[in-house]
């Protein structure tokens, strides 16, 4: 596989508008450099796809955004990063060009609960496909052998962000079921980790819920922070990576009702253009 070799944006991508948040965060910690968004929204949700399916769609993402010029991407969608970041980096990128990266969103939120929790008692809310992937248990039980985590799938989330229903009664509704349930089967949760990049819409309402029983923690700083360290760690990867401080978007959906909603994510005007993958 031959992709460009000049230095290109940094690839961001998602399977729908939820990785905006980790974008606007991303950007907000590194402007200099350029982005390229790429979101899958016609096949979007990936949350209830099976692996397969997950890991082929990602792939075709991932090798589209490298062919546009991208030497690093980053997987800002918690299913991606759960079912196929692992096949991608060790099946995909031996074949296509070994210098090439692909990170996910989910390491980076592990690793900074070592220094959240104090009693090591976390809950994990995400899409169905995220908590049935286990991934989350197993690299929290990686990290911190000694913590517990209990995962509640919240598959009305998504959703009610996407449909704009995020402030409505309805959210209330849906926003206490889960987080009861989630304290009901650990009363002595202390972090509540929010494993989907939708969430931070819904985040006041969460934080109202939880109330003082736990710190919630949203992705998007920590996966920003993650990057700038990789990028001072990784200076080979730095140097193919132009800084411009520019911003494109792509999307498998048309591309107005991609900017209508995208605009609801990052609070700033912005034009999409179509892509096939």
């Amino acid at each position: 596989m031959k992709f460009p070799a000049s230095p290109g944006p940094i690839g961001v991508f998602d399977s729908g508008y939820g990785g905006l948040t980790i974008l606007k965060e991303i950007r907000k910690s590194l402007p200099q450099y350029d982005y390229l968004y790429l979101g899958d929204n016609a096949r979007a949700p990936y949350g209830t796809r099976s692996f397969d399916v997950v890991y082929q769609f990602t792939r075709q993402a991932v090798e589209s955004l490298f062919a546009r010029g991208c030497h690093l991407v980053i997987l800002a969608c918690n299913t991606a990063s759960a079912k196929a970041l692992r096949s991608i980096q060790q099946k995909d990128l031996p074949s296509w060009d070994i210098s090439r990266r692909v990170l996910g969103v989910i390491i980076p939120t592990v690793e900074a609960l070592g220094s959240i929790s104090k009693n090591g008692n976390i809950g994990v809310l995400g899409t169905p496909g995220t908590i049935s992937s286990g991934t989350y248990d197993i690299e929290i039980a990686k990290f911190f052998p000694q913590f517990r985590t209990v995962s509640v799938a919240c598959p009305m989330w998504v959703p009610l962000v996407e449909n704009r229903e995020y402030d409505s009664p309805g959210a209330d509704y849906f926003v206490e079921k889960y987080v009861e349930e989630l304290f009901s089967e650990e009363p002595e949760t202390d972090t509540v980790v929010l494993g989907c990049t939708h969430y931070p819409l819904l985040i006041d309402k969460i934080r109202r819920q939880v109330g003082e029983r736990a710190a919630v923690v949203t992705q998007g700083e920590l996966v920003a922070a993650s990057l700038a360290d990789y990028l001072k760690r990784h200076p080979e990867i730095d140097s193919v990576c132009t800084k411009g401080g520019t911003c494109e978007f792509m999307t498998t959906e048309n591309p107005d009702k991609f900017t209508e909603l995208a605009e609801i994510f990052l609070n700033i005007p912005l034009r999409a253009d179509h892509v096939d993958l």
